[in-house]
């Protein structure tokens, strides 16, 4: 068996690879790689990605999120999340945002993968998943970027703290807020104590 179809043997539809993934299984690993774009089996991304394209009724199918997303950064330590996931916090945010923040150890800046854009923030570590009292931190970080009534949603804050784990807030604002998160946070903890 030839270096191409061992390769073609290798691709899972839906799945994305790397080139540096491919290299093992072919000596001219790009002539096969430019092949199987030009025969349909593989479709690239961007450079040195590439995606088994899965079919459909409708058309090849857009690559798993997840998936994707691990094999760009070559990293599993990242979090995806959308500003509209802030309106599950019950605080009145209603707004719908076409954006996508993968908060990741490795890269910055808006960048195009696989069709969607996303914007990438670089932090010294990335949960391994998402919990409200991270989305609260991220909505202290952005609140400056939405659109929403900022008093608002703090006073809306204010009043649901009680409902969040103090234990996970603080570690949430320790570890992935900014400064001014940090300070906002602290200044809605005291207000609340005085409250009691």
């Amino acid at each position: 068996m030839n270096a191409l179809e061992r390769m073609k043997r290798h691709l899972v539809p839906g799945q994305a690879y790397r080139r540096s993934e491919l290299a093992a299984l072919s000596s001219n690993v790009d002539r096969n790689l430019q092949s199987l774009v030009s025969e349909g089996f593989l479709k690239k991304l961007s450079t040195g990605l590439y995606l088994a394209p899965k079919k459909t009724a409708f058309g090849d199918a857009l690559p798993e999120e997840n998936s994707l997303l691990e094999t760009f950064l070559n990293d599993d330590h990242f979090v995806v999340y959308s500003p509209s996931q802030f309106n599950s916090l019950g605080l009145g945010a209603t707004q719908l945002y076409n954006t996508r923040i993968v908060f990741n150890r490795k890269r910055t800046g808006e960048l195009s993968v696989g069709g969607r854009t996303y914007s990438f923030k670089l932090w010294r570590e990335a949960p391994k998943a998402l919990s409200e009292e991270f989305l609260v931190v991220e909505l202290l970080n952005r609140i400056n970027e939405l659109a929403e009534d900022r008093e608002a949603l703090l006073a809306k804050l204010r009043e649901k703290l009680p409902t969040f784990n103090k234990a996970k807030l603080h570690n949430a604002a320790n570890r992935f807020g900014t400064l001014s998160a940090q300070k906002k946070l602290k200044a809605l903890l005291q207000d609340q104590q005085k409250a009691l």
